[in-house]
């Protein structure tokens, strides 16, 4: 279920927001400022920001700059400024889309569907896995947490790969020694748990998404699924 932080400091427009997106089916977190805003997205895990223009403190376009230092999230930015220089300037900093105010609450929440499912795409057609803020792109072997690069051996790289392929499909140990280390491989078991205990290790709080199943193997399953 996505999750959105709905960013304004009009009371009102939050729980506006807040209450067709629940329609929706989404998952809502809300921040009154620039600053709240930052700090939720420190602390859990977002799949898109509502983000208003015009707030007291680190306004919508300062924050924006501050969250694509670290993060690619997909933004939507509302505002009741309508000149080509503000937009530009949002387009340029990496807004996914605009939405005027006064607006629609049924056409944010298409808007909102509609960059939803742009980013999967371009997420899949890019092979990237996506899960929060942890991200795995096979192509450069690399995988990051809010856009920190951890450093993976090369075979617990494919172990969280293999993982992540096969989500919520419940993997043997021996399987995995199969598919990861290959046939010519004649380890004993207690390799995968090694493994499994290391990576673990490196990915912090998310170490959580590989899940024990016990007597068989392990899964990998999404945070924002369970």
């Amino acid at each position: 279920m996505p999750r959105i932080l709905i960013t304004d400091d009009d009371l009102h427009l939050r729980k506006l927001v807040r209450t067709y997106a629940d329609l929706e089916g989404y998952q809502c977190e809300e921040a009154e400022d620039g600053s709240a805003a930052l700090a939720a997205l420190q602390n859990q895990d977002f799949d898109l920001v509502i983000l208003d223009v015009m707030m007291p403190g680190t306004n919508g376009f300062e924050t924006l700059a501050q969250i694509r230092k670290t993060s690619q999230i997909p933004v939507i930015m509302l505002t009741a400024r309508t000149e080509e220089y503000d937009r530009l300037l949002g387009f340029n900093l990496g807004v996914d889309d605009y939405v005027p105010k006064p607006f629609s609450p049924k056409e944010l929440m298409a808007r909102v569907a509609a960059v939803l499912r742009r980013t999967k795409s371009s997420l899949r057609q890019t092979g990237v896995l996506q899960f929060g803020s942890l991200t795995i792109e096979p192509d450069s072997r690399a995988v990051t947490i809010d856009g920190r690069r951890l450093s993976l051996t090369p075979k617990e790289f494919d172990l969280l790969l293999k993982l992540a392929q096969n989500e919520r499909i419940v993997m043997s140990r021996e399987k995995l020694l199969e598919t990861v280390w290959g046939y010519t491989y004649y380890g004993d078991v207690r390799t995968v748990d090694t493994h499994i205990k290391s990576l673990r290790e490196h990915l912090g709080s998310y170490r959580r998404l590989i899940q024990t199943v016990w007597g068989v193997g392990y899964k990998f399953e999404s945070i924002d699924e369970k």
